[in-house]
């Protein structure tokens, strides 16, 4: 039950970051803003790690799992930058809602019992997502690019991922630690990127206070998502914390007047049952 509410939680604060990435992503460059969102989050996170996190507890394998994970944290979130850069959100955030899907087929390959009931609800979130496709592409004349689905799926095959190594690296260390080492493994694969695309690293200063708020946000939702592999039965928290696209649907439609139909809304609310069913 601890881990499914720290899910639902770090579902809302990643409900908030992600309507503002939409905002910000069409206002500079994605790699410096995803800059400043991470560093501020592990200015963050190093302010409480540094003072209280059990460093004693820190192995070799939480070390390089946390590095582990950090990539590809970094890779997951720039698929999401990209894929939210071209929306529309209420196709972009089923898609990437739709980790769960991953997280199922990993449980089954490592041997873990997956009964009928939760193949039932992978179907039922498969179909709803091409149901969100479909009508999207329908009331926007078919204009949706086919790299938004792609950047999709790769944000959401990053967070399953980054869920299920981080979590394995927190049984094997310490929450704290283990969250302060995954984020600076993920500013320096995006400080590299930069470096590499020759990318102006400063974003616009009338836009740095929304992205640090989204640095704080982000910050809190992983590190609540991490710190529930210490207790029983985290995949909840996985599960759970994956309605953060429900929200963002809801928030694009209330505050960036994206369009929905009523289609759309059973196609969304459809997705996103499955998903919950996938938690019980």
């Amino acid at each position: 039950m601890q881990a499914l509410i720290l899910g639902l939680v770090a579902a809302l604060a990643w409900g908030f970051h992600d309507i503002c990435v939409r905002f910000v992503s069409q206002r500079t460059g994605i790699l410096p803003a995803m800059l400043t969102v991470l560093v501020t989050g592990l200015i963050l996170v190093a302010g409480v790690a540094l003072i209280w996190g059990d460093w004693r507890e820190v192995t070799f394998q939480s070390l390089w799992l946390s590095a582990l994970s950090g990539a590809i944290y970094a890779g997951g979130s720039y698929a999401l930058y990209r894929a939210f850069a071209q929306g529309p959100v209420k196709l972009v955030a089923p898609l990437i809602g739709a980790y769960p899907i991953l997280s199922v087929a990993m449980a089954s390959v490592q041997g873990q019992p997956v009964g009928p009931g939760q193949w039932a609800a992978v179907l039922v979130v498969v179909a709803g997502v091409a149901a969100v496709a479909l009508f999207a592409s329908e009331e926007d004349n078919g204009r949706i690019k086919p790299s938004t689905v792609y950047w999709g799926i790769a944000a959401a095959a990053g967070f399953a991922l980054t869920f299920a190594v981080g979590q394995t690296a927190t049984r094997a260390g310490a929450e704290l630690p283990v969250l302060m080492l995954t984020r600076a493994a993920a500013v320096v694969v995006i400080a590299v990127m930069v470096v590499a695309n020759k990318t102006n690293p400063r974003p616009p200063l009338k836009i740095l206070p929304l992205l640090c708020a989204m640095g704080a946000l982000d910050a809190l939702a992983l590190g609540l998502v991490l710190f529930s592999g210490s207790l029983p039965r985290p995949e909840f928290a996985a599960v759970s914390s994956s309605l953060f696209g429900l929200i963002t649907v809801i928030l694009a439609w209330a505050i960036l007047r994206e369009s929905m139909t009523r289609n759309q809304w059973i196609s969304v609310a459809v997705t996103f049952g499955g998903i919950a069913f996938l938690g019980l």
